[in-house]
């Protein structure tokens, strides 16, 4: 997921915080006529008042609802003191698997719970032997006083596979297994082989258990990469069915849609997802936080379907959105992700509108530290090279290099090296503001692959895209539309990618793959009701021609 993990990271923070802030007295019961997280099963050995809110902090859990699941699980422990996994479940809203590794405060207090939970369950406690692997397996990861992120997730990541193999039976055992497979992954680790041992679990459980938040959920993680994005398509229709109020439920099965280029269904999920969040945020409660990653899907999905305006008042309003959220009690920190966020989503409209001047004239959001700002340099680089501004060329991509070597400091270092292909980027439109053209192309060439060996985000810009971009203005459209042709294979149903292929096709004298690349773009855009572009009008034209030219 491409940068993401910078601001979900952020997020998790502030959300911490928050939960923190509430008091315990927030106690949710939960029986079988509450299914709006899905359906869970985890007997313990806590109080028999406790079980239904234990079952739904496990279904909050799974659905990445961190914050009102820390508030549950410690509800659970003053009302039932004795409950050992009342802080097993705090300790688990801590390390915040996929969204990033646990800052150090969260360390402390998910090895504080863990410690608690271990106090609980020692003789003469009667705790079950499935417990205490929970309780063991969370250990492991919380425990160790120098050990890196990579060495407390493979640690978890043993003992959880363990308690699979101990008790095969357990649902949420195994589900809570496959995400720590998923978890443990390294960055740099692009052979799938985790995703596929992990699908391995998840897929047959799924078939037997439907109405289950986690399997539907990881399914839909696992598969978020482009070669294994059709595999996620029953889970993603189906994860909102199972968790109506999860605003993050909602969310995700946009990974999937916008991987397949399915933007009309991508749109409708996260608007649901908006729509969740703007409720908790209007009653002061935890989850609002999550329409701001809602929102970032929701502006790419608009861009490629041409609603033009729609893009633009999201992608302007979502400094005014980080503001709001910052304001919540106890979410002082969404600022720094909100300024991520809004960094990005700016460079990202700029580059899709081709608005080059606008882009070029991008300063990073007001109080971004150091290490969120590459966003904007990264915007700026791309500008500069399609303005042929080497001076602006250069000077973006000195920021950017601070900004990178800000992050290697950060919390977020292990995951320096997607960085490598936006910076690939910058020396190829600097290369070629400096009227070095062989030189821009190989650089280029070596970011776009890069990038597919990486995996391409969901609401990334391809890299081959610009590649191909590069090429049309070196006036090489023959080569620019084999690039095109492969970004698309990729990225399903990109709008840039079918006009831009439509242009190379028309330029390189194949009329009939430019009329099919326009008609694909003029119908994917409404035949341009809503857009204002000048690429998109030429297609719809060339579209028109084309089927004016078949009824006749």
């Amino acid at each position: 997921m491409r940068k993401t993990f910078l601001f979900l990271g952020a997020l998790c923070a502030a959300m911490c915080a928050y939960a923190q802030s509430m008091p315990a007295e927030h106690h949710h019961h939960h029986d079988d006529a509450d299914r709006t997280l899905g359906r869970v099963s985890f007997p313990t050995s806590c109080a028999a008042r406790s079980q239904g809110p234990m079952e739904h902090g496990v279904a909050l859990l799974h659905s990445f609802g961190y914050t009102q699941a820390e508030m549950q699980f410690r509800a659970i422990a003053k009302d039932d003191p004795g409950c050992a996994m009342a802080h097993w479940g705090v300790a688990m809203t801590k390390y915040q698997e996929l969204w990033g590794e646990p800052e150090s405060a969260a360390l402390k207090t998910g090895e504080e719970e863990m410690a608690e939970a271990r106090r609980l369950a020692a003789p003469p406690a009667v705790v079950t032997t499935r417990e205490q692997a929970y309780i063991g397996a969370l250990s492991a990861f919380f425990d160790p006083k120098d050990a890196t992120f990579q060495q407390r997730a493979d640690a978890y990541e043993t003992k959880m596979n363990a308690l699979h193999a101990a008790y095969p039976d357990d649902v949420e055992g195994a589900a809570f297994d496959a995400l720590a497979i998923l978890a443990a992954e390294s960055p740099i680790d692009t052979s799938l082989s985790h995703e596929h041992e992990a699908l391995a679990i998840l897929i047959p459980l799924f078939e037997a258990h439907p109405d289950h938040p986690g399997l539907a959920h990881y399914i839909i993680h696992t598969c978020d990469t482009p070669a294994l994005a059709p595999e996620g398509l029953q889970a993603a229709r189906e994860y909102a069915k199972i968790a109506p109020a999860s605003a993050h439920a909602l969310h995700m099965p946009g990974h999937i849609f916008a991987r397949l280029g399915m933007w009309q269904e991508d749109i409708n999920s996260n608007v649901a997802s908006v729509k969740e969040s703007e409720k908790a945020e209007a009653a002061g409660q935890p989850g609002a936080a999550h329409q701001m990653h809602a929102k970032e899907f929701l502006i790419y999905a608009y861009l490629q379907v041409g609603q033009d305006q729609k893009a633009k008042e999201l992608t302007y309003d979502m400094r005014s959105v980080g503001n709001r959220m910052e304001a919540m009690p106890g979410m002082d920190d969404m600022k720094h992700g909100g300024n991520r966020l809004d960094n990005e989503v700016r460079a990202v409209y700029g580059i899709e509108m081709h608005d080059w001047k606008t882009l070029a004239a991008e300063a990073p959001a007001p109080g971004s530290k150091e290490y969120l700002k590459f966003d904007t340099y990264w915007g700026q680089g791309v500008a500069a090279g399609h303005l042929k501004n080497a001076k602006l060329a250069a000077s973006a991509l000195t920021e950017f290099d601070k900004a990178v070597e800000a992050l290697k400091k950060s919390p977020y270092a292990s995951r320096i090296s997607s960085m490598e292909v936006e910076r690939n980027e910058m020396v190829g439109w600097q290369a070629f503001a400096e009227n070095k053209p062989e030189e821009a192309a190989t650089a280029m060439r070596k970011a776009a692959d890069q990038q597919d060996k990486l995996g391409q985000g969901e609401v990334d810009i391809p890299a081959r895209e610009m590649l191909g971009d590069l090429l049309m203005m070196e006036k090489r459209p023959g080569e620019a539309l084999v690039e095109y042709k492969m970004a698309l294979k990729l990225s399903l149903n990109r709008l840039n990618g079918l006009l831009s292929a439509g242009m190379a096709a028309e330029k390189d004298k194949k009329p009939e793959e430019a009329r099919a690349f326009y008609t694909a773009a003029a119908r994917q855009t409404d035949f341009g009701k809503t857009s204002q572009r000048t690429d998109v009008a030429h297609a719809v034209k060339m579209a028109g021609a084309a089927e004016t030219a078949m009824n006749n």
